[in-house]
């Protein structure tokens, strides 16, 4: 896939993550949690529920949070997975919508402990956090892994915190926990994004991020046939356009 390096789509935290659209990703370092299948295998069904629990959580639909993180966590989804899920939720929707959905799965995994259902708490992170330099180093390295290449543009110019604050803890301190994989955070956030009518090119940068750590153009339309089934159309509709606008620029770029 050629490289472009001439567009760049801004990202701030909470709704933003400036990425190059069309940038082709360097190898990234192997983790023990980046992989979570092969490109050309279908979605896992605890996988396909990771966008649906995502996009009900990013928009306050409670009822159907709660029975997304049933049918996730009857499909093999651990509670800490979901944690994770949720905790990432607070970068891209807020703490509300993130403390709020926390909760809901609390009350989730304590219901089914009274049902006799028992779920697998699942792995703590594996490695210690960096802090400080070292961790603003990592991030900036998860950054661009992630993104294609170094990220820059008017946005983080004019206000270069921003950039800072995304590399030392979106990619850093919360990229950097080791029990969610790098493809399963990016269904995550692909799902979130997807219910937001006002962040398209984030949106497609998050689709172009997908396919850079592991995940397949089959494996995308799966997520969008997942949010189409669980009866959200309109974060499916949009999925699907980011997903046929990269495919689309990449095959001018070819």
């Amino acid at each position: 896939m050629p490289i472009c390096r001439t567009r760049r789509c801004a990202l701030l935290l909470c709704v933003l993550m400036s990425v190059p659209a069309l940038a082709q990703a360097a190898p990234p370092q192997e983790s023990t949690a980046m992989h979570e299948s092969t490109p050309d295998a279908s979605l896992s069904a605890k996988q396909q529920s990771i966008p649906v629990i995502s996009a009900r959580a990013a928009s306050g639909d409670v009822a159907g949070l709660r029975v997304a993180l049933n049918r996730g966590l009857d499909a093999g989804l651990s509670i800490n997975e979901a944690k994770e899920v949720l905790v990432q939720l607070y970068a891209y929707a807020g703490f509300p919508r993130s403390l709020n959905a926390l909760g809901e799965l609390m009350k989730v995994v304590e219901d089914r402990e009274q049902r006799g259902l028992h779920d697998v708490a699942g792995p703590e992170p594996g490695r210690p956090i960096a802090s400080g330099e070292e961790l603003l180093r990592v991030g900036r390295e998860n950054q661009s892994r992630i993104s294609g290449g170094p990220v820059d543009g008017p946005v983080f110019q004019f206000a270069p915190v921003i950039n800072q604050y995304l590399q030392a803890h979106l990619f850093g301190a919360i990229f950097e926990r080791d029990n969610l994989s790098w493809e399963n955070r990016e269904l995550a956030t692909v799902g979130i994004l997807s219910t937001m009518p006002d962040v398209t090119p984030q949106l497609r940068s998050h689709i172009a991020a997908s396919l850079r750590v592991g995940l397949s153009v089959a494996q995308l339309r799966e997520l969008i046939r997942s949010l189409a089934a669980a009866g959200m159309p309109d974060a499916s509709k949009r999925a699907e356009a980011a997903l046929e606008w990269h495919l689309a620029q990449n095959e001018a770029a070819q």
